[in-house]
């Protein structure tokens, strides 16, 4: 979801006066993402997803079913008003600084999985004025549903483009059934993956990872040196998503 510069200038006038898109408190419970860290050591926790491009066959969107599935992402026709999580993107416009007249056409012809990169240094959290997105000791960026006033200054930081906001009710589009064990969301709020935190807490891979059967997906933690994530990232070349402005996504793409 892109936002202008002088929508961002709006935005910025409404918050400085006091008017700013007022909280959404109702409609749908709040996660319980906040008290986490209360609840469980996340200490020595560094969590990370690795994705082989190329690997998925044509056509399959698997894993963003199962992502759209547990989270009750709405379906919403119009592009300037739909709500992501997990989706695909040419190569090029993934990795505008790795082209190269050498690259293997066929890679760049393929698409590649974006989402949000739970970055190490993250700038979306250092703009919410109320403090409804931050980072966990384990290195999942959270989003507080019931906080946030959308003021969409979280959106202008990222520069991955992965969050997105929900300009109208998104619950009318949400798909039957409804799964009661993520809530759904109301009008105003800004929203994005969140490495199924909720899965994570009951013993569970995220769904898009689960979801794949073709062993393009990878996800644990960076610290273990015998997770799979670790020793995909120590032995392989691996390539992330801007990462030449200080963000330190934890994304990682084998090529």
């Amino acid at each position: 979801m892109k936002v202008n510069r002088r929508g961002f200038l709006k935005i910025t006038g409404l918050v400085v006066a006091g008017i700013a898109i007022p909280p959404v408190f109702k409609s749908f419970a709040r996660t319980e993402a906040s008290t986490s860290l209360t609840t469980q050591s996340q200490s020595g926790t560094n969590l990370a997803m690795v994705i082989r491009l190329g690997i998925c066959p044509d056509g399959c969107t698997d894993c963003i079913d199962a992502c759209n599935k547990v989270h009750n992402i709405p379906d919403i026709d119009n592009t300037n008003h739909e709500i992501k999580w997990i989706w695909t993107e040419h190569y090029e416009n993934v990795f505008p600084e790795q082209q190269s007249k050498y690259i293997d056409h066929s890679l760049v012809e393929l698409p590649a999985l974006v989402l949000c990169n739970h970055c190490d240094n993250p700038p979306c959290t250092q703009v919410c004025p109320v403090k409804a997105t931050w980072k966990r000791e384990d290195g999942i960026v959270m989003m507080d549903y019931h906080r946030c006033i959308g003021c969409r200054f979280c959106m202008a930081a990222c520069p991955y483009g992965s969050r997105s906001f929900n300009w109208g009710d998104p619950r009318p589009f949400v798909k039957e059934p409804v799964d009661p064990n993520y809530p759904t969301r109301t009008k105003g709020v800004v929203e994005k993956c969140n490495f199924c935190e909720e899965r994570l807490r009951d013993g569970l891979i995220p769904a898009c990872v689960e979801a794949c059967s073709y062993g393009a997906l990878f996800f644990g933690n960076l610290e273990d040196k015998d997770s799979e994530v670790r020793k995909l990232v120590s032995t392989n070349y691996t390539i992330r998503r801007h990462s030449n402005q200080g963000t330190h996504p934890k994304v990682y793409y084998l090529i």
